[in-house]
């Protein structure tokens, strides 16, 4: 009976419901989330130190995000440069001459054009608005709707008005206090813009250095690790490499070709502000989903207050840029690289813009796939380590 002893206090942890709860991994996992949560506990409390590290990140993001968006972007042209036995460094000093030449170009003769329509637009956007509630007014006018607001005293044409008076109000109150915060402030904004203006110079010094040895950063990250880990860093930086790439290059070039389609289709029906609504269309296209509505609510203001008929010649126009872009564009460029479904992607981007923001809507879906990446491949490594249950868990219900 004594033997038996040390048996029985073995078997203290082993009770059927430790064992359907996952037996002492459990203990383990409880363990190790205590743990981390002390860690976390300490480090908050301690958090002043990393407040270098903090403004190191904030000066160094914005740089260094335009860096590696215009190194995805000259990337391949660098290299078909290359193929043409043109050596790197003259590559690079092409491409940026290339560069300034087209952003010259842009500047003298699409900026002038787009500025003049954007004063107007600002300018007339509060009569189009005027206009269309005035619509309203008048359609709930003529409708059996006005009946049944008469029976219960409801005066809308009051309601409507007092809403588009205090829309107003309260933009010119904003605008003002906004005037007012800039005059107050003006040591931190000039502070806030002089860090802008630094950092945009230094983009095109980060962008040389990436361009010229951009292609020898994963080898000397894989050459510091152990020998053992360095097959498994290399596949994922490879596949985060080509994650970024395949977003980046494949987002800008959809947005250019659905600018350049709703411009023409604007110009073909003959709605105002073609060319600032397909540049406005351009650029809210890099956030999926979440861009085309910013962009076709101007377009559908202008519209309905323009005609009836002028807002279903723009459903047309922008489905059938939809259409375009959903069926051949977007997979003939993009593909399926990503792998990220739309539901996802909507959730990614609604998360990331409550925590960080415009920057959070743009950053979120490449931030969102190089995530996706190392937990992929550490699933894969914990299913290697494990292999023995998985095989277990196949013969078990194999059919």
């Amino acid at each position: 009976m004594e033997k038996e002893r040390p048996k029985e206090r073995s078997n203290l942890f082993s009770t059927k419901f430790i064992r359907f709860l996952g037996g002492k991994n459990l203990l383990f996992t409880l363990f190790i989330l205590l743990l981390l949560a002390c860690v976390i506990f300490m480090f908050d409390k301690v958090s002043f130190i990393f407040t270098p590290l903090q403004v190191l990140f904030e000066v160094v993001i914005l740089p260094g995000v335009l860096a590696v968006i215009g190194y995805y972007l000259l990337r391949p042209l660098l290299a078909i440069l290359e193929n043409w036995r043109i050596p790197r460094i003259w590559g690079i000093l092409i491409l940026y001459i290339g560069v300034i030449g087209v952003i010259t170009l842009l500047v003298v003769l699409v900026y002038p054009f787009l500025r003049e329509q954007f004063t107007n637009l600002a300018q007339e956007f509060p009569v189009y608005f005027m206009a269309l509630t005035q619509k309203i007014v008048d359609y709930l006018n003529n409708s059996r709707i006005n009946e049944y607001l008469d029976n219960i005293n409801f005066n809308y044409e009051q309601v409507v008005t007092n809403f588009t008076t205090d829309m107003v109000e309260t933009v010119k109150d904003t605008a003002a206090n906004l005037a007012q915060g800039v005059a107050t402030g003006i040591t931190g904004f000039l502070s806030t813009l002089t860090g802008i203006i630094l950092s945009l110079v230094t983009v095109p010094f980060i962008l040389f250095y990436l361009l010229k040895d951009g292609e020898n950063l994963p080898k000397f990250i894989i050459k510091i690790c152990p020998p053992r880990m360095r097959k498994g860093l290399h596949e994922v930086l490879h596949d985060m490499d080509k994650q970024i790439s395949s977003y980046i290059q494949g987002q800008i070039l959809v947005s250019m070709c659905i600018g350049a389609m709703v411009t023409i289709g604007f110009l073909i029906i003959g709605m105002d502000y073609a060319l600032l609504l397909g540049f406005l269309a351009m650029i809210t296209s890099v956030v999926p989903y979440l861009g085309p509505v910013i962009a076709i609510t101007p377009a559908a203001i202008i519209a309905l207050v323009t005609s009836p008929f002028m807002l279903i010649k723009l459903a047309i126009v922008w489905t059938v840029v939809q259409l375009i872009e959903g069926k051949f564009i977007s997979p003939q460029i993009m593909g399926k690289s990503l792998s990220i479904h739309p539901i996802s992607i909507i959730f990614v981007l609604l998360t990331a813009g409550s925590l960080f923001g415009v920057p959070g809507v743009i950053l979120g879906i490449p931030g969102y796939a190089i995530l996706k990446v190392f937990v992929k491949h550490m699933f894969r490594l914990f299913k290697l380590r494990y292999n023995r249950y998985e095989d277990e868990a196949q013969q078990k219900y194999d059919v």
